[in-house]
């Protein structure tokens, strides 16, 4: 079935698309607490690497550790930890920590057993808690103890529970609250740059209302996905952005050329004693017109964004595939209401849809009737650039190339976003562990040694890790070290004296396992392990260098066979994968000056920590990639429109320039609105996003999409349609009927 046919279909029986989007979204409501129950943490573990393999042997050798090790942090202030009331006190929390399910065993700091929990300066103690669990028990576990901890009588003490659960779901909360406070920014900047880009009211209200109930479909869709998958809260806040970015975006491009449609037939409001507009048949026409053009467009860019997204399952990294599979959901779930939800919409309004319209004067140039075609401000625009396009290439290119030039010191890492926690009952605890044991205690370096098979290691082997032990013990990055014997295999836990997630604990690791275990188990049949979560952001790292040469040959190669079919050329498809990977790396590149260089901190609240996330390049790529196809696809199918009819190159590329320009501007407005909000998050990876998706954004609308593309298709001329052994077809029907207007070849 054609997009007009289908057009067609939805507005003639939009009861029944109202009806089945009802039960739906009543359904997709009813599963939201389901998703809120089911979030877990983000799990940074990289498949078949060696902290994958130091989980398993700790889950299978030291299974009293249970799947993951958190701590209550005491702290008597002023007051003596070990006094008879502090005892007590400390005593009444671990025994309510003790009854709370999940909990495999608490070890308090006075129990028989402890080592090291009580801090040297006598003011503060640490109880260690096992939790059994994985992905959303340890959520769910790790809350229960929390609150436990929190509603227990401490009396002369201060109690929190802290740990990679504990501040995750502190994050979540911090999170959630940043997303909350860059809609309230992003929404209000979004609806007014709809009313000025489409000049009516009932016309700028209809994407975001389409955005926000895209997004509970999605949601309802996610709570179902969370019965196989496991999603975290970050996941949910960048499916909030991307889906109420695409959302908006989408509906703005169908409903503008819907508007166009009406124009162009002539469809009025009439009196309501006449026959309702919304059953008339040039509505449905113009419905079936808007898919035909724009709802077709916005097809092919969701295809691409999902074709781009599928590239990172290559990444043998749960947290890269939890990303993918959340947005392909997004975009899916977005383009289902786009081509079913919206066309009922837009019937059922008619031309209602012009209600509060601006005077004639400020209205698109595609709704007014007193402009003749290439007349408009943006055709001037065009043919200007196309005067100069040689000129205008080099400067644009020498822009972007500079923005870019940062991307050469990229350096990954992991920010826990600790620094966030203000307010938190984490980051009360970390501020006591910092003063008296060590930031790293919430999450040891876990070194295991084996036999050869994952044997018990023989009596020379043990005295090897004896040396390696005190070895580590000496390093300056480590606080403490503790060992624990099972079955003959040996744990080393190894307290750094710097955080978990600092550039200091990575080297730590990449030092025992590349320096201080080979020198320790030379000679011996040893076999050294290093897990611990500094070990899995390394192997996460060192899984998204190896991995990224893979997944920008899937994204460019998918992405350039797609384009060909869909633009019927050769060179247009090339020149777009060339644009987007310029545009991506200026983007990525800015980020870099930014965030990990350190420039503008001041400005936008943050201190840097001298990476970026080790996630951000990569998914920023593919994102980029696939939503900046949507102006791509949506400008060069107008073009193809023109050219279809005239054969004349110049004037495709000012028409496509002149029907698409506000709408395209709006757009990236609207996203640059709505990601850049985000840079006003507390959580230091939200600011990366939001900074380099705005910047991209902006980047792609303006300075390719209204310069470089004019300018290279101006150079190219005619070789812009060439596709080897292709025979020009006529325009399908529904584009015939479209065209009416379009100029003539002269």
């Amino acid at each position: 079935m054609t997009f007009y046919r289908w057009g067609l279909l939805m507005a003639r029986h939009r009861r029944e698309v109202f009806a089945v989007w009802i039960v739906l979204l009543i359904g997709s409501i009813a599963a939201v607490p389901l998703m809120t129950s089911r979030l877990g943490n983000p799990d940074y573990s990289v498949t078949g690497s060696e902290s994958a393999k130091v989980d398993t042997l700790l889950q299978r050798d030291f299974s009293a550790l249970g799947n993951e090790q958190d701590v209550i942090v005491f702290d008597a202030g002023s007051g003596d930890i070990t006094s008879a009331a502090s005892r007590a006190a400390i005593a009444r929390v671990v025994a309510a920590a003790r009854a709370q399910a999940g909990v495999t065993s608490v070890t308090g700091p006075f129990d028989q057993g402890a080592q090291g929990q009580v801090a040297k300066d006598g003011t503060a103690a640490l109880a260690l808690v096992a939790l059994h669990g994985g992905g959303p028990d340890l959520t769910r576990e790790s809350k229960a103890v929390g609150a436990a901890v929190r509603n227990a009588d401490a009396g002369a003490v201060r109690a929190w529970f802290t740990g990679f659960s504990p501040i995750t779901n502190d994050l979540t909360v911090v999170e959630t609250k940043d997303s909350e406070r860059a809609e309230s920014i992003g929404i209000p900047v979004a609806l007014a740059v709809l009313f000025l880009a489409l000049g009516a009211v009932v016309a700028a209200l209809l994407p975001i209302l389409f955005a926000f109930v895209g997004l509970i479909l999605i949601f309802g869709v996610i709570a179902l996905l969370t019965l196989g998958f496991t999603f975290d809260g970050f996941l949910v806040t960048i499916v909030t952005m991307i889906g109420t970015g695409i959302g908006i975006d989408y509906a703005m491009f169908i409903v503008s050329r819907f508007r166009e449609e009406l124009t162009r037939r002539g469809v009025r409001r009439t009196p309501k004693k006449d026959k309702a507009p919304d059953s008339s048949r040039e509505v449905a026409e113009a419905v079936g017109v808007a898919l035909t053009t724009s709802g077709r467009t916005v097809a092919f860019s969701g295809v691409i964004v999902a074709i781009s997204l599928c590239s990172l399952f290559v990444v043998d990294s749960p947290v890269f595939q939890e990303v993918s599979v959340g947005v392909i959901v997004t975009v899916l779930g977005t383009l289902l209401a786009a081509l079913t939800l919206l066309p009922a919409v837009l019937a059922a309004l008619g031309p209602n849809v012009n209600r509060g319209a601006l005077p004639r004067r400020f209205q698109p140039a595609e709704v007014r009737t007193d402009l003749t075609p290439g007349s408009g401000g943006w055709a001037r625009w065009a043919h200007a650039v196309m005067r100069h396009p040689a000129e205008a290439v080099i400067a644009v290119a020498a822009v972007l190339i500079l923005a870019a030039w940062p991307l050469g010191d990229l350096r990954y890492g992991i920010d826990l976003g600790t620094a966030s926690l203000q307010g938190q009952p984490t980051a009360a605890a970390q501020q006591v562990l910092t003063r008296s044991f060590g930031p790293g205690i919430v999450s040891p370096v876990q070194i295991v040694l084996t036999g050869p098979g994952d044997t018990p290691l023989s009596s020379a082997d043990a005295r090897a890790a004896t040396a390696l032990a005190d070895a580590v013990g000496r390093d300056h990055r480590v606080e403490s070290v503790g060992t624990l014997t099972s079955g003959g295999r040996i744990l080393i836990d190894a307290v750094p004296s710097v955080p978990i997630d600092s550039a200091a604990a990575t080297g730590l690791v990449d030092t025992v396992r590349h320096d201080l275990a080979p020198r320790a188990t030379a000679g011996t049949d040893a076999v050294v392990r290093v897990g611990g979560a500094t070990a899995q952001f390394v192997d996460l790292s060192n899984e998204t260098r190896a991995k990224l040469p893979y997944v920008l040959a899937l994204v460019l190669g998918l992405s350039l066979l797609y384009l060909v079919i869909v633009f019927r050329s050769l060179v247009l498809p090339i020149k777009a994968v060339a644009m987007n990977l310029l545009v991506t790396a200026a983007s990525v590149g800015l980020t870099v000056a930014v965030f990990q260089w350190g420039h503008g901190g001041g400005l936008l609240g943050f201190t840097s920590v001298g990476f970026l996330q080790v996630y951000l390049p990569i998914s920023v790529f593919v994102l980029l990639f696939g939503l900046s196809m949507d102006y791509e696809v949506f400008l060069i199918r107008r073009m193809r429109e023109v050219w279809d009819v005239t054969h004349d190159n110049r004037e495709a590329v000012a028409a496509g320039i002149e029907h698409t320009a506000r709408p395209i501007a709006a757009a990236a407005a609207i996203m640059v609105a709505v990601f850049g909000s985000f840079m006003s998050a507390n959580v230091l990876e939200l600011k990366e996003f939001g900074l380099a998706l705005a910047a991209a954004i902006a980047l792609d609308a303006t300075l390719v999409r209204l310069v470089l593309v004019p300018a290279f298709m101006r150079l190219l001329g005619d070789w812009n349609w060439w596709l080897p052994s292709h025979r020009a077809s006529a325009p399908v029907a529904a584009v015939d009927q479209s065209s009416q207007s379009l100029p003539s070849r002269k």
